[in-house]
């Protein structure tokens, strides 16, 4: 090939491409998500609670359930705020996610978390506590679509 027409078939596939890259929207997208959860437990704690994703101009309620064993006493609320990333649709949201660490809670305090499920979405929660609880457990939480 002349070194004309090969700069021309670049040309022309490079144009192509990019015209696709623009025209294709992102495949995964991101919600907003809200959640209140209590806790409470002496070595086993087990905890439950409410929330709501809003994707795509729509809002989806779940509900959370957890439990974590290790040194857990006490009882707390958390209420969280944040975002789910890597959604392709909100039944994306549904599934199991694995927690670890250490934190606590006197009367208030503050905490943020990430979690990430098997379908890939990650959760990237902040928010304030109100209770009572001193945890440094390994547990996993529930969500189910409703």
């Amino acid at each position: 090939m002349s070194m004309c027409r090969r700069r021309s078939v670049v040309l022309a596939l490079f144009g192509l491409l990019t015209s696709a890259a623009v025209a294709t929207p992102a495949l995964a997208e991101v919600g907003a998500v809200s959640v209140v959860f209590t806790k409470g437990g002496f070595i086993v704690g087990v905890g439950g609670g409410r929330g709501v994703l809003t994707f795509r101009g729509r809002r989806y309620p779940f509900t959370v359930s957890g439990m974590s064993v290790g040194f857990t006493i006490g009882a707390s609320t958390s209420k969280f705020v944040g975002r789910a990333l890597n959604l392709r649709s909100p039944g994306d949201l549904a599934g199991s996610y694995a927690v670890g660490g250490a934190g606590g809670a006197l009367a208030a305090g503050a905490g943020a978390v990430q979690l990430q499920n098997a379908n890939g979405v990650i959760l990237q929660l902040s928010g304030s506590r109100v209770g009572l609880e001193a945890p440094a457990a390994v547990g996993g939480v529930t969500i189910t679509m409703q």
